[in-house]
């Protein structure tokens, strides 16, 4: 910043904070100025939740200074940074889904009148928020009826109801359209250059980062690597800070296609029952062949979730088939249709990927076990020869443990993503389903886990990959469907697609529409 520049409205001074025998944060500093976007930028572990928390007053810090607004701040609880003018909009949406709109903003904060709550006058207390943010909503609107985007500005509706001028916002794009995007950054700009608001911008997506960012802060580790002006920097020069290496690709994956010609994986009007938690399938189909990736796109809740597991056998099909090697799988118990050759990572690989209090060999031997020891005890399932073979498993996909026996929670989101990877691709596959793959997952991890992905379909395993990032998709896959409302409603070759296609088409629009 120049000589003439404001002051800043918040500084972070050489923050530490321990967990037990892990530095979580050490000496970091961050200087956030009015009008301003600062994107924070690291890896999973590097300290940014940490270093929020602490600002938030969710966390205390075993030492350094929080400067807010040239004096020294000292936020106990979340209250008392609310009541300072901070506020944070976390990743997943703190609303309460059967609430209104006008419910949901001044929970907690309700403007005063005799008698309790008043519907009346907690719409005329939003709206000149919403008209603020250029909003049209319905304040006795039900928020579970409204769409991923709009519930993502009423959260930030409800910061500035409660007076926030400086606004933290953790990974906000993770389930929106490009479009979505667009619209949101906008809503931003027009924060931080009409109101001077003061916006921290967490991240994973770099291409956004540059996009929207006017500085940028590099956590590694724990410390403050770097801090950039966006329009000076490289994305090349972000990754390298935040890795500490410099070939890291961020291009398309290249791989030599031996596509096989015939099809291995044939899925016909599949359908499926409603579920709480996803669309139900409406006549899906679609095929893959060996070697080939197929990529599934859509805003979450359009029945993505619902395919993975009709496919792996976790839901029943109401009607339609599934057919593996010409075999139909319909029927099929989860571990019977593992024996026929489907692998699974699943989104969540601590609920469903690892256990989280069992060790690596566990982790890594759940399948085998099942396969080859069926009866026999399970000390004599893990014999000296599995030890080696787990071992090996650990060199071969660099999982960083300090042993085999060493517990999956004691590890960072990569390695752990690396066991479930490491041991599905050890069945050799027919059909690898990916879901969410390198969610939370390091940098580093993911260069190796999509090398890993292309090795499998080199050797001929057809591969399903189902990601909420576009980018991931469009760097890995051959081939892009997109669904919307338990349908596939568009299929685009990954080489030519763009991110803008695809997003129209994960709001329901067809080819022909747009």
């Amino acid at each position: 910043m120049s000589e003439s520049a404001p002051a800043p409205v918040l500084e972070l001074r050489g923050i530490s904070k321990r967990f037990g025998e892990v530095v979580a944060n050490d000496r970091v500093d961050l200087t956030l100025y009015p009008g301003e976007i600062h994107a924070l930028v690291g890896e999973n572990g590097a300290g940014k939740t940490t270093l929020m928390r602490i600002l938030f007053g969710m966390y205390r810090a075993d030492a350094g200074t929080v400067m807010f607004r040239g004096s020294p701040a000292d936020f106990h609880r979340p209250m008392d940074a609310i009541r300072a003018g901070i506020g944070m909009v976390h990743q997943h949406f703190m609303l309460v889904p059967s609430f209104t709109v006008a419910e949901n903003i001044v929970l907690g904060a309700e403007p005063p009148r005799g008698g309790g709550y008043s519907a009346k006058t907690a719409a005329a207390a939003i709206a000149p928020v919403a008209e603020r943010l250029g909003m049209t909503v319905d304040p006795q609107a039900i928020v579970g009826d409204l769409s991923v985007a709009t519930q993502q500005k009423l959260e930030i509706m409800k910061v500035l109801y409660r007076g926030a001028r400086v606004i933290v916002l953790d990974e906000p794009t993770a389930v929106l359209t490009p479009a979505e995007t667009r619209e949101l950054f906008g809503l931003l700009r027009r924060l931080a250059t009409e109101e001077d608001a003061a916006i921290v911008f967490i991240s994973h997506k770099l291409r956004e980062v540059f996009e929207i960012a006017d500085r940028i802060t590099v956590l590694r580790q724990g410390r403050t690597v770097d801090s950039l002006l966006a329009a000076e920097a490289t994305t090349e020069e972000v990754v390298a800070a935040m890795t500490g290496r410099s070939d890291v690709n961020l291009g398309r994956v290249e791989r030599a296609h031996r596509i096989a010609p015939t099809a291995v994986l044939e899925v016909d009007g599949l359908e499926t029952e409603k579920a709480p938690h996803d669309a139900a399938l409406g006549g899906v189909g679609f095929s893959i062949r060996p070697g080939e990736i197929v990529g599934i796109a859509g805003v979450e809740g359009n029945g993505q979730t619902a395919l993975v597991e009709a496919l792996v056998g976790q839901t029943s099909a109401q009607g339609g088939s599934v057919r593996l090697a010409s075999e139909e799988l319909a029927g099929l118990t989860v571990a019977q249709r593992r024996d026929r050759g489907v692998s699974f990572v699943p989104e969540d690989r601590q609920r469903e990927g690892i256990p989280m209090n069992g060790s690596v060999l566990e982790g890594l031997a759940a399948g085998r076990i099942r396969r080859v020891h069926r009866s026999s005890w399970l000390a004599r399932a893990l014999p000296k020869q599995t030890r080696e073979w787990a071992r090996d498993l650990v060199d071969r996909h660099r999982i960083r443990t300090a042993s085999i026996d060493t517990r999956c929670a004691y590890l960072s989101g990569g390695n752990q993503q690396k066991i479930v990877i490491a041991r599905e691709l050890e069945e050799d596959p027919k059909l690898l389903v990916l879901a969410q793959p390198t969610r939370g997952v390091d940098l580093g991890a993911i260069d190796f886990i999509y090398a890993r992905i292309v090795e499998a379909a080199a050797a001929g395993c057809a591969v399903l990959l189902v990601s909420a990032d576009l980018d991931e998709l469009l760097r890995l896959s051959d081939r892009i469907l997109v669904m919307y409302d338990g349908r596939i409603v568009a299929e685009e070759p990954a080489a030519s697609a763009t991110r803008e296609q695809l997003g129209v088409h994960m709001v329901g629009i067809g080819k022909e529409e747009s």
